[in-house]
């Protein structure tokens, strides 16, 4: 939501002199890019979309660490990616979604925003060759929510939905095709089923593996955890309490639809003691 927002200010403010992007990074939901281009095409915004998909996964084959997975996808988006289009069209600045609680988060050492950069002393013009500007750091999710509306973005736009974009899918460990795949699975049946609760939604795939049985035999198949959250600000959030036969059908879908995976779980921890991601 946030970059989204920065894109609707800046092509009120910029017009033509905006040059809009969205990156493919691999880690998206099925047909996602081509949903954001489509939305923002609907709101008079050109999208040039940037298929970047072997980079990322390059950058992250054989990662496991969470926050070297952030350095990874920070390196490869600012110095790879973006920093090529910067190349070959002159951009001199960056339109970046920042947002208070990202900064924060990130300073405390709770776990590292990959968009920030110059509150942790990286000279981005020396790093990178370009500014970056940050018109919504002083602000948090309820704030931006509030420029949305002002800015007249409908609800269906990307520019309004409360769902996070960044902590909408996880994976706990390396980062792969197949996990990917998993996750998307897990992702369109979820989503299929909670749509009309627009509620942020996390998939999550586990590293452990569980037993369990399927046609008679045993299986040592993956975990999915589920957790839907409730937040105003980002800070702080509960977990949703949703009823117990759809809590069932969520179940029921993804052990049977999903291959290699025997167990879904609900997470019911609070923000805090947990974040609203796992890595």
């Amino acid at each position: 939501m946030d970059s989204s927002v920065c894109t609707a200010l800046g092509h009120k403010a910029l017009g033509k002199q905006l040059r809009t992007v969205f990156i493919d990074n691999a880690i998206m939901r099925e047909g996602e890019p081509q949903r954001v281009v489509s939305a923002f095409k609907k709101l008079g915004i050109p999208v040039q979309l940037v298929d970047a998909r072997k980079a990322f996964l390059g950058a992250l084959k054989g990662v496991t660490d969470p926050e070297q997975k952030r350095q990874a996808i920070t390196d490869t988006f600012y110095k790879k990616v973006f920093g090529k289009l910067v190349r070959q069209t002159g951009a001199r600045f960056l339109i970046h979604g920042t947002i208070l609680t990202d900064i924060e988060e990130t300073i405390a050492g709770i776990k590292r925003q990959h968009n920030i950069l110059a509150q942790l002393g990286i000279d981005v013009q020396k790093a990178y060759g370009y500014q970056v500007l940050e018109p919504l750091k002083t602000l948090r999710k309820d704030g931006v929510r509030r420029v949305a509306a002002a800015l007249g973005c409908p609800p269906q736009s990307p520019t309004a939905s409360r769902s996070p974009a960044r902590p909408g899918r996880a994976i706990v460990g390396e980062v792969t095709e197949a996990k990917l795949a998993t996750v998307r699975a897990a992702t369109a049946i979820v989503e299929e089923e909670l749509q009309a609760r627009g509620v942020p939604v996390l998939r999550v795939l586990l590293t452990d593996y569980a037993t369990g049985i399927r046609h008679n035999r045993r299986e040592f198949g993956q975990i999915i955890v589920v957790r839907c959250i409730e937040s105003v600000d980002a800070r702080t959030a509960t977990a949703t309490r949703l009823a117990w036969p759809k809590l069932e059908t969520l179940c029921r879908r993804i052990v049977n639809e999903i291959p290699n995976v025997n167990r879904c779980l609900y997470d019911l921890t609070p923000k805090p003691p947990a974040t609203v991601e796992y890595v």
